[in-house]
């Protein structure tokens, strides 16, 4: 089966290899839990939450991998590997640490929430990071750097002006009416993500609806009109998918750095209370 490139994995060994350990981890629990029951405190359920809050540790080092690249994390990209791969093993020695249960108590159901929030939140933004430069490479053909948005919409407003002047009664009415409204701003849409041309053809319908009624004279301003239109979209779809992976951090550091701090409470309260 051909697997989508946007889907592979960059390490495969990482991924066969932490999905043998998770396995290999519900098996046992369930085989200890038959043979003489399981709980959270005693050797086994210590044994996998320790594993779990060290894994989470080195995980959150990650912003400060610059600093520590030293072995068998040589590099940026086994760290991002590693932040990866163990904190999804972290969550499932904490549902071994549980015994397969789900939590008891507030504290523990705060953890358990925070747990599952923060990893699956970061799967999803590795297949962000993975989708949208790919989306973008295939669908669009405007490059553009985010910051530098705004500059360029109000320069394709400029040029669409200098279009406009001296044209005909029934392409100025077209501009008012439809390219004027079409370049007043951004308007981000979460269809991007699925399709970057979504709603292109449609906007752009206008431009051939109209291209008989305009005089010969007008047609190569007509034609400049749509390219400025076209390209805009294109900035737009630029906009919606970039700013989705600026505000991804957003929903996956905050909690993460929340469960670092439960953590911390909870190990505390084990050992010294």
């Amino acid at each position: 089966m051909n697997v989508p490139p946007v889907l592979r994995p960059k390490r495969p060994r990482w991924l066969a290899v932490t999905a043998a350990i998770a396995a290999a981890t519900i098996v046992l629990v369930g085989l200890v839990r038959w043979w003489r029951g399981w709980s959270a405190g005693d050797a086994w359920g210590l044994t996998f939450g320790t594993f779990a809050a060290l894994l989470m540790l080195f995980a959150a080092l990650y912003p400060v991998r610059r600093r520590l690249l030293i072995k068998p994390l040589k590099t940026v990209q086994q760290w991002l590997q590693f932040h990866v791969y163990g904190s999804t093993l972290a969550a499932v020695f904490v549902l071994a640490h549980t015994g397969l249960r789900l939590p008891v108590g507030q504290f523990g159901w705060w953890l358990f929430v925070l747990t599952a929030w923060t990893t699956v939140s970061g799967l999803i933004g590795v297949g962000l990071q993975k989708w949208i430069p790919s989306l973008i490479a295939s669908q669009l053909s405007v490059e553009v750097i985010y910051d530098r948005i705004p500059d360029i919409l109000e320069q394709l407003r400029a040029d669409a002006a200098k279009q406009a002047e001296g044209a005909s009664e029934v392409l100025q009415r077209f501009y008012d009416s439809q390219v004027q409204p079409a370049l007043a701003g951004l308007s981000p849409s979460w269809s991007y993500v699925f399709d970057a041309h979504s709603g292109h053809d449609e906007r752009l319908a206008a431009f051939d609806s109209i291209q008989s009624f305009v005089v010969e004279a007008d047609k190569e301003k007509l034609a400049d009109l749509k390219t400025i239109v076209n390209e805009k979209l294109q900035i737009e779809a630029h906009y919606s998918l970039q700013r989705l992976l600026r505000l991804w951090p957003l929903v996956h550091v905050p909690p993460a750095m929340v469960l670092m701090a439960f953590i911390v409470v909870h190990v505390a309260a084990v050992w010294y209370f």
